[in-house]
């Protein structure tokens, strides 16, 4: 090639990767485009591989990518957010609903750094996104040049894959892998790092190109596909079913990322299998299937945490025992027989000793498990489940939904009129935090892909920006951002954002004065001693005024039907702040360490 190309970074991780049946299209250019810029090969390379969405912020080093971009604007939407992080989590919440890998592009130093707690909340909720930043000239690597930083050093341990390009005919070839890599197997975020220079110099993008990316593809086939699952380990799961007297099923996210969801509920009924969702499983099964038994995990409802570990034999697909689920690992499901189904490998008794482990995505081993299970009748265990669901209206729910003893709101009783007002039909993305936990109890699910949060790293400012990507992912569903005022403070310049390109957000800031899940454990574990857990913010409803959208404040309990269910009507985004009760706990509760038997309801 007539390039002088410096020598290119790439990373990967190549010991966990494996496929998922439904992301798996050839990716294959549709021409050779002749002489172009590096900078005009990454758009055309983003919409060949479909993309019609980005959410950036422009800067010096990707400003070649940005000129470029200008001629594509019938074809290519970019939307500007107000902070780099507000980019990355914007792409995970288009891709979580959407099932398409979201994409996001900042500049080099501080713009590629301000992506990573997006990309590292992409990485342990696996969520595929492709990140694009900006670097310095090839020449300048090393230097300490202006706005330099060593970002693929830095998204290591975080992405999936990443590569920096220092030749503009990698290209069309990286590219391919990139979106390849992010929606194969276990999905996940992937970064690519170009150059100014790539960015500026020309190549021919010839038929040759094309052969090397198609190579290129093959290559990551080889490498990411496993082999179909295991029929006789299926086969032998199918007997522990069919023989289990008191099995229950965990599912998590895996079951949604492989559109299994019917299988799943063709399965649960068939056998009649007890099911819990994990936090991030939530809106797979809706709330009214019989079989549907609550959330497990911290918060979770008491039935599954309580009987997980009086069960004989636990059937988890597509979740990692993470321990927020098990509790201490070293109590978790002692002599219980576990089939683990899991697209990742490495997931497989990492955590748990597992009978039988099952490598592959959930509807491909859905597909063979299901005819071979058989019906059988486990009212008395199933009866077990109804109890303790009973036990838990009356210990905690009845006060949380129907307060009578608390003047004040309560997060709960909110969620569940917002529940109630939108037929559970909404997109719920929720911050981290309490109200997190009292948005997963207390709203009923109808339909899947209608629930988004950070899990594994919980990062707090998340809802906002990802609720603006669930809503350009899905602009004719509801879209409902709940946080607290602690979260929302940290991202709320977003709002900006939704207003300068019409995106109807509804924000609810539950508004307890504190940073209240660090506030219960400081009062639970550590004698109230409140230590800087007061949160004082602005005028939310000036707040509101300040960005032209409507803003209202509810505090009476009077007010709050009328006035929420108004806010949810209004054309546009509103933001919404219901001052809600100081000192109210999250229960159930596993506390930290313990045993998930030891669940607490108070």
């Amino acid at each position: 090639m007539a390039e002088n190309c410096a020598k290119t970074i790439e990373m990967h991780k190549s010991d966990v990767s494996c496929v998922s049946s439904q992301n798996n299209e050839d990716i294959v250019y549709s021409q050779a485009y002749g002489k172009v810029t590096g900078s005009d090969a990454v758009i055309k390379a983003l919409i060949e591989h479909g993309v019609d969405v980005m959410f950036g912020y422009p800067g010096g080093a990707i400003m070649p990518v940005y000129d470029a971009m200008f001629d594509y604007q019938d074809q290519l939407k970019h939307i500007l957010v107000r902070h780099e992080q507000g980019a990355s989590h914007a792409a995970e919440g288009f891709a979580r609903v959407s099932g398409r890998p979201g994409v996001c592009i900042a500049t080099s130093g501080p713009g590629a750094t301000n992506l990573v707690t997006g990309i590292a909340d992409a990485m342990m909720d696996s969520v595929p996104i492709v990140c694009i930043t900006g670097q310095v000239g090839s020449k300048a690597l090393g230097t300490d040049a202006f706005q330099e930083t060593d970002v693929v050093s830095i998204t290591i341990p975080i992405t999936k894959w990443n590569y920096q390009i220092s030749c503009a005919s990698e290209i069309p070839e990286v590219f391919a892998k990139a979106f390849k890599i992010a929606t194969t197997g276990r999905p996940g975020p992937v970064l690519i790092d170009i150059t100014k220079d790539a960015q500026l110099a020309s190549f021919d993008w010839s038929d040759e190109i094309n052969s090397k990316v198609e190579k290129a593809v093959r290559g990551v086939e080889r490498k990411y596909l496993p082999l179909a699952p295991d029929l006789d380990r299926i086969e032998r799961a199918a007997e522990l079913i069919n023989n289990a007297k008191r099995p229950i099923c965990l599912v998590g996210h895996g079951v949604m990322i492989s559109q299994a969801e019917k299988l799943l509920e063709e399965f649960i009924s068939k056998a009649n299998v007890p099911c819990a969702l994990t936090l991030h499983g939530l809106s797979i099964l809706p709330v009214t299937h019989p079989m549907y038994v609550g959330m497990l995990g911290m918060h979770g409802n008491y039935g599954p945490n309580l009987l997980t570990n009086e069960s004989d034999l636990i059937i988890a697909i597509g979740m990692r025992f993470d321990d927020r689920v098990t509790g201490n690992p070293a109590t978790y499901a002692k002599g219980v027989n576990v089939i683990h189904i899991e697209v990742d490998p490495a997931e497989i008794g990492k955590v748990v000793d597992t009978k039988i482990g099952i490598v592959g995505d959930a509807r491909s081993v859905l597909e063979k498990l299901v005819p071979l299970v058989k019906p059988r009748e486990r009212e008395a265990w199933i009866e077990r489940f109804s109890a303790c669901k009973k036990e838990e209206f009356e210990q905690v729910i009845r006060e949380a939904v129907h307060p009578e003893n608390h003047e004040q709101l309560r997060m709960s009783e909110v969620i569940a009129l917002l529940s109630e007002l939108t037929e559970g039909d909404a997109i719920v993305v929720a911050d981290v935090g309490q109200h997190q936990m009292m948005a997963a109890r207390y709203y009923s699910f109808n339909k899947s892909k209608s629930w988004l949060s950070s899990g594994g790293l919980g990062t707090m400012g998340f809802a906002v920006p990802a609720a603006m990507g669930a809503k350009v992912a899905c602009p004719d569903r509801l879209v409902v951002a709940i946080a607290g005022d602690g979260g929302f403070q940290m991202t709320n310049q977003e709002i900006a954002t939704l207003v300068a390109e019409g995106i109807d957000v509804k924000m609810i800031v539950l508004n307890n004065s504190y940073l209240g899940m660090v506030r219960q454990w400081q009062a639970l574990f550590f004698d109230k001693r409140y230590s800087s857990v007061a949160m004082t913010g602005p005028d939310l409803v000036k707040l509101a005024d300040a960005y032209g959208i409507k803003g209202v404040r509810i505090k009476s309990r009077v007010d709050l039907r009328g006035s929420l269910k108004a806010a949810l009507e209004a054309p546009g985004s509103a933001l919404i702040e219901v001052v809600v009760e100081n000192e109210q706990n999250v229960f159930p509760m596993v506390e930290a360490g313990a045993s998930i038997s030891a669940v607490r309801l108070k």
